[in-house]
């Protein structure tokens, strides 16, 4: 039985244009280069802030974020961000009975912009306030207990399969592979994302899969 349902943030429940070509801005970059940079790394299976790297060798990210933000142009979030089955289907999950969370690889200053959107969930964390990323354990472990309640009552839904699926199926949690972004479409057919516990193109499907008959 799924008691409370956990999700990614990055293509999941927001898009990440607005992000990307953020940066692309920042570092002086045509922002369809960098984007076909992130799909070019995705494709070899690497970090995608490694396409960041390739447009500027040596870069020290969290420095660059920081001048960003010093500058006024650093990470920004609202409505049109999410994507548009996120507040109904989140909605649907709590109305259900579910314990509805938020758990993703994000700083601080994103986990303070989801919590101004006022989500449907029970709580928002991430990496950044944890201190610990996907894949690790630790970060699984930690969403069990944001969860609160045992591990295989979790469900975890995430697009990135090597990220989401494989470390949280080894934490003992259930899983669900979305299939949207770049991430989701490109390992759609991996040995990975097939392991899930369900495979789904939005999340109003993971409303009717969980919803009691």
């Amino acid at each position: 039985m799924i008691r409370a349902v956990a999700f990614d943030v990055g293509e999941t429940l927001i898009k990440d244009d607005r992000g990307w070509a953020a940066w692309a801005d920042w570092l002086g970059v045509n922002r369809h280069t960098l984007s076909a940079l992130v799909g070019a790394v995705v494709a070899q299976g690497r970090d995608n802030a490694d396409a960041l790297r390739l447009v500027r060798p040596g870069i020290d990210i969290e420095v660059e974020r920081a001048a960003m933000e010093r500058a006024g142009r650093g990470e920004a979030l609202d409505e049109s961000d999410l994507y548009p089955d996120v507040r109904p289907s989140l909605a649907a999950l709590r109305d259900m009975g579910v314990r509805v969370v938020v758990a993703g690889n994000q700083t601080c200053r994103a986990a303070e912009l989801l919590r101004r959107l006022d989500l449907p969930v029970d709580a928002v964390a991430v990496s950044g306030e944890w201190g610990v990323a996907k894949p690790s354990h630790e970060f699984f472990a930690r969403t069990v207990e944001l969860a609160g309640v045992p591990a295989h009552e979790v469900l975890y839904v995430g697009d990135h399969p090597q990220n989401d699926v494989t470390p949280a199926r080894a934490a003992g949690l259930r899983t669900a592979h979305l299939r949207r972004g770049p991430l989701g479409y490109l390992w759609a057919g991996s040995e990975e994302a097939r392991a899930a516990d369900w495979r789904i193109q939005d999340l109003a499907e993971l409303v009717e899969v969980l919803r009691p008959q």
